[in-house]
C-alpha cells in the first residue's frame, strides 16, 4: 500500500494535533542503575531516557492505542521532513532503525555483496550473512574513520556499502567530503547507508541534505541514543521515494505504537533538548577519558556517547573483572580484542566505572 493511500485511510481518523511547546527544565532523569543494582554502561543507552515531555506524550498515546496510529504517523514524518527540507515522501518510519537496516540488507545486496567497516555496528553483517550474502569487512583506519578508498576497492559489484557515522563502537567520526567523495565514486548501481544514530551527540554534519541530489544514498537516524528512547522502538529511514518503496516491500504496514510516535513528536518539538544532552554527554565523557590519560590509558577521540580503552592485552578479562565490581561495559569486537567500550551513564555511573577500573588495573 502506498504513503498516499495509507494517508487517505486515516482523513476522517485521529485529530492529533502536533504538540504544544513544553517546559522541560523538569525532566527527571532515568534511574537506569541503582546504588545496590549494577552500573549498567554496556549498551550506550542513555542514562535520562525519555525526556518529560517524551513521558507525557506516551501517557497521552496509550488511549489512542485501539486505533492504527497512522495518523500520529505521518504527523511525524511531515514535522521532520520539514525540518530538513525534504519531501515527506522521503522519510520513513520504522520501529527502530535496526529494523530498516536489516530490511536494507535484503533489499540492496540479493546476489551482490556487503561492505562493512571494521570494527562496527555487526547488524547488517550479520542480517547478510542469515541469507548467505557475501560480506567485505574493512578495517578502519590510522584515525579510526571509514577507509574510503578501501571500501571502494573491496568490491566493484558490492550491493550495499554500509557506513556507521560516527562510528560504533569507536565513536569516531568521518568528514563529510570522504563521504561525498564515496558517493562520487561508488560502483554503479550500489547504494550507500549512512547509519546516524549517534549523529546528534557528535559535531559531524548529517548527510540528510545529500539524499536530495543522491537517489542511491539512504540514511538512518534512531531515538534510542540521545532521545533516550532504546525501549520505545522508532527510527527513521530518509532517501529518494523509489529508494525507500524497496524497503516498504518487507514491511509495508511498518507503523510504531502510539505512545511511541508521539513521544517522537515531543522530542523533536523541544529545542534545547539535543543541545543539552550533548553538552552534559561530552562533559561526562571528556572528564573520564582525562581521567584514564592521565593514567596512561589510550582512548578513541569519541564524539558520541560510548569510547574505547586500549587495555594492551585482552580485554575480555577486564570486562569480566568490572563486571565482578558490578559495573557492565561493552563486549569485545574480535577485531580489536585488546579494546573495551564504554558507554557513557550518568554521573554516579561514571564515578562508579573510574572506581572499578583503578581498582581491576591496580
Amino acid at each position: 500500500m502506498t504513503d498516499l493511500s495509507r494517508r487517505s485511510l486515516v482523513g476522517l481518523g485521529m485529530a492529533l494535533p502536533l504538540l504544544g511547546h513544553i517546559n522541560w527544565a523538569n525532566a527527571a532523569p532515568f534511574a537506569a542503575t541503582t546504588n545496590t543494582g549494577p552500573t549498567r554502561i554496556n549498551y550506550n543507552e542513555s542514562p535520562w531516557g525519555p525526556s518529560q515531555a517524551a513521558r507525557e506524550a506516551m501517557r497521552e498515546g496509550i488511549s489512542l492505542c485501539g486505533r492504527y496510529p497512522y495518523d500520529a504517523q505521518y504527523r511525524l514524518i511531515d514535522l521532520f521532513a520539514g525540518e530538513h527540507g525534504l519531501a515527506s515522501d522521503q522519510v520513513q518510519v520504522f520501529c527502530g532503525s535496526k529494523l530498516a537496516l536489516q530490511h536494507a540488507v535484503m533489499a540492496f545486496t540479493g546476489p551482490r555483496s556487503l561492505v562493512v567497516p571494521e570494527p562496527s555496528y555487526e547488524a547488517p553483517a550479520e542480517a547478510a550473512t542469515g541469507q548467505g550474502t557475501q560480506v567485505h569487512s574493512v578495517a578502519l583506519d590510522a584515525r579510526h574513520a571509514h577507509d574510503i578508498d578501501a571500501m571502494l576497492a573491496a568490491d566493484r559489484a558490492a550491493g550495499l556499502i554500509y557506513l556507521c557515522n560516527p562510528n560504533n563502537p569507536t565513536g569516531t567520526v568521518t568528514p563529510r567530503e570522504d563521504i561525498e567523495r564515496l558517493l562520487a565514486r561508488k560502483p554503479a548501481g550500489s547504494v550507500v547507508l549512512v547509519d546516524e544514530a549517534y549523529i546528534h551527540f557528535s559535531d559531524a554534519q548529517s548527510c540528510i541534505d545529500l539524499v536530495k541530489e543522491h537517489p542511491e544514498l539512504l540514511v538512518l537516524q534512531t531515538f534510542s541514543k540521545l532521545y533516550g528512547m532504546a525501549g520505545a522502538r522508532l527510527g527513521l529511514a530518509i532517501g529518494q521515494a523509489p529508494l525507500l518503496q524497496r524497503l516498504e516491500a518487507f514491511d509495508g504496514q511498518n507503523v510504531a505504537a502510539a505512545p511511541t510516535l508521539l513521544a517522537g513528536l515531543a522530542s523533536l518539538q523541544d529545542r534545547q533538548l539535543v543541545r543539552q544532552r550533548k553538552a552534559d554527554n561530552a562533559r561526562l565523557r571528556d572528564q573520564t577519558i582525562a581521567w584514564l590519560a592521565k593514567r596512561g590509558w589510550r582512548c578513541t577521540a569519541s564524539q558520541t556517547n560510548c569510547f574505547m580503552i586500549d587495555m594492551r592485552g585482552p580485554g575480555q578479562a577486564v570486562v569480566e573483572r568490572l563486571a565482578e565490581e558490578g559495573v557492565l561495559v561493552g563486549r569485545i569486537w574480535p577485531s580489536w580484542p585488546n579494546w573495551v567500550r564504554v558507554s557513557v551513564g550518568d554521573e554516579q555511573d561514571m564515578q562508579r566505572f573510574r572506581a572499578a577500573f583503578a581498582k581491576v588495573t591496580g
